[in-house]
C-alpha cells in the first residue's frame, strides 16, 4: 500500500484525500536547502558571528527573510531553542498558509501514524476525519468500528478529546490524540450539525475491521454488497463476493457505498472496470498545466445483472470516483443522498529523516468532466433515511429519570416511540408515560425494572433503534425498487 507508484487516499482517522506516494525532485531539493542552511547556520553561530546563509548553498533570495529570522532567533532568543522544532514550524507555516485541509506536513512520529492509517489494519476508533474551517469534522465512521457502534455520524464536529479542546488543530494532530492501543478509552466531545448541545461519547479503542466488503443475498435474488473502504485487498474481496453471490443465483446487485470515505485509486479503477464498457472513461486527473491523465475501462470480466449504487454524505473521494464512473459511463442509477464532495489529488513522500509532506497536486474529474469538489454527487433518486436515523447518541453513563427536562430526554422519547413504545408527548419532559415506556422496555428485555434510563437500558434502547433502521432501510428499499423493472 505504501508503494510509491500507488495513488491512495488517507483514511481511518486521517485526512481524506487522494494521494500519490512518490519521491520528490524539485520539492525535495527545496526543503533540503532549508535543512542544509539550518545546519550551516548552527555551525557558524558556534564559531563566530558571521551569518552563513550563502555558504555552499545556491542563493534563494525569496528565503532570505526566513534565514534571517532563524539566525536572529538562534542568536538572541532568551532561552535555548530546539532546531528541529524551528524547522518543522517553518514548514508547517508554509503548509498552513495554503488554507488547504488536504495538505499537511508530518513529523517522523506523525508520519508513522499516517502510514499505519493507510495500511490494512490499525488500532483506534475507526473514523475518517478532516479539518474544516478550524474544526475537526467526521467524514465517516468505518463499518463495524467502535466509532460507528458509539453513534458517531458524518459531519459530527469533534470539539474536545479527553477534555482537551482541538479547535484549530490539524487533522494529523487530532489523530495523534484520538488513536491509541486496543482496550483503552477516549472521550470525544461531539456537536451535531444544527444543534448547540454537545455530547460526551466514551469510546473503547479496538482493532479496526480489515474486511472491506460485506455481501448478503436479499429477497428476489438481489445481492447487497457493501464496500466500506477502498483498501489494498478490496478488489479481490469484491470479486470474491460477486462470485459467491453468483453461485447463489444473483439476479440483481445493490452496491452500498454509504459512509465509505474512499481509499486506493487503483482499487476503485479495477472495480469500475467490472461495470464500465471497454474504452469508456472511468476518471480524469487534471494538473495546473491543463494536462489530463485519462483512465479508461479495459477488457475483462463485466457484470451483466442490473445494478444500482447507494451513496450518502459519508461517501467520499474514491467512492465518488467509482459512483460517477458507473453513473456516467455505465448508466447505472445512484440512490440515496448527496455525496461528500472530495475532488482533489494529493502527492506525498517521506524526507530522509522520516518526516512527510503531503500537498494537493491536481484535481480529479468525472468521465463527463465534472469537478464535484465541495459539491458532491446528487443521486438519480434522492431518498432520506427515517427521521430516527439522525437521533443523537445517548451517553449510557448519564442518568435520565422522572421530572428531568432536556434535549437528551426528547431524543430518548423519540427512540422509544420509534421502537413501538409509548412515551407520551415527545417534548423533552420525563413524565410518568416516559418512565412507563422505559419500564416496559426493561421488562421485555429482562433488565432491572427501574423506569430510569441509564447504562444497559440506554444501550439496549439504542441497539433496538439501530436494528429497526437496518430492517427499515428506505434507501436500500428504493435501490431494490429501481432494479425491479429490469428484473421483470
Amino acid at each position: 500500500m505504501e508503494n510509491e507508484k500507488n495513488e491512495v487516499e488517507s483514511k481511518h482517522e486521517g485526512n481524506s484525500g487522494f494521494i500519490k506516494m512518490r519521491k520528490f525532485s524539485f520539492v525535495m531539493l527545496m526543503f533540503f536547502l532549508v535543512f542544509a542552511t539550518a545546519g550551516i547556520t548552527t555551525f557558524a553561530l558556534a564559531f563566530g558571528d558571521e551569518k552563513a546563509v550563502n555558504v555552499g548553498v545556491p542563493e534563494r533570495p525569496e528565503f532570505k527573510k526566513l534565514y534571517d529570522t532563524y539566525d536572529e532567533l538562534k542568536k538572541k532568543y532568551y532561552k535555548d531553542l530546539d532546531q528541529d522544532k524551528l524547522v518543522n514550524g517553518a514548514i508547517n507555516g508554509m503548509i498552513e498558509s495554503l488554507d488547504d485541509p488536504y495538505s499537511d506536513y508530518m513529523t517522523q512520529d506523525e508520519a508513522n501514524k499516517f502510514h499505519e492509517s493507510i495500511s490494512s489494519s490499525f488500532q483506534g476508533i475507526g473514523a475518517e476525519i478532516q479539518e474544516k474551517n478550524g474544526n475537526i469534522t467526521v467524514v465517516s465512521p468505518i463499518k463495524g468500528s467502535p466509532a460507528e457502534k458509539a453513534g458517531i455520524k458524518p459531519n459530527d464536529v469533534i470539539l474536545k478529546v479527553d477534555g482537551k479542546s482541538i479547535h484549530g488543530m490539524s487533522a494529523t494532530d487530532a489523530v495523534m490524540l484520538i488513536r491509541g492501543k486496543k482496550g483503552t478509552d477516549v472521550t470525544l466531545t461531539i456537536q451535531r450539525p444544527g444543534t448547540e448541545d454537545t455530547t460526551d461519547i466514551k469510546i473503547t479503542r479496538d482493532n479496526i475491521p480489515i474486511n472491506t466488503v460485506h455481501a448478503e443475498m436479499m429477497d428476489n435474488k438481489v445481492a447487497k454488497i457493501q464496500v466500506t473502504s477502498f483498501s489494498e485487498n478490496t478488489y479481490k474481496e469484491f470479486v470474491d463476493a460477486i462470485n459467491e453471490m453468483e453461485k447463489q443465483g444473483m439476479k440483481g446487485m445493490v452496491i452500498d457505498l454509504r459512509q465509505n470515505p474512499g481509499g486506493l485509486l487503483d482499487q476503485a479503477i479495477k472495480m469500475s472496470n467490472l461495470f464500465v464498457p471497454e474504452g469508456k472513461l472511468i476518471v480524469q486527473v487534471e494538473y495546473k498545466s491543463g494536462k489530463r491523465d485519462k483512465y479508461t475501462a479495459e477488457k475483462g470480466k463485466k457484470i451483466d445483472v442490473p445494478v444500482s449504487v447507494l451513496i450518502d454524505g459519508g461517501s467520499a473521494s474514491a467512492s465518488e470516483i467509482f459512483s460517477s464512473a458507473l453513473s456516467q459511463s455505465a448508466n447505472i442509477p445512484l440512490v440515496g443522498e448527496k455525496s461528500f464532495g472530495k475532488g482533489t489529488v494529493q502527492s506525498a513522500a517521506d524526507f530522509p529523516d522520516g518526516s512527510n509532506l503531503k500537498f494537493t497536486e491536481a484535481k480529479w474529474l468525472t468521465p463527463n468532466g465534472d469537478w464535484i469538489h465541495k459539491k458532491g454527487i446528487v443521486p438519480d433518486y434522492q431518498v432520506k433515511l427515517p427521521s430516527y436515523a439522525d437521533l443523537p447518541y445517548l451517553n449510557p453513563d448519564k442518568e435520565l429519570k422522572k421530572d428531568m427536562v432536556s434535549s437528551d430526554v426528547k431524543a430518548a422519547e423519540e427512540m422509544l416511540q420509534a421502537v413501538g413504545l409509548k412515551p407520551g408527548k415527545v417534548d423533552g419532559y420525563y413524565d410518568d408515560n416516559t418512565a412507563a415506556a422505559v419500564k416496559q422496555l426493561q421488562k421485555a428485555d429482562k433488565l432491572e425494572v427501574t423506569g430510569i434510563l441509564k447504562g444497559d437500558t440506554t444501550l439496549d434502547l439504542m441497539d433496538k433503534v439501530r436494528e429497526k433502521l437496518i430492517n427499515n432501510d428506505t434507501q436500500v428499499k428504493k435501490a431494490v425498487e429501481v432494479l425491479q423493472e429490469k428484473l421483470k
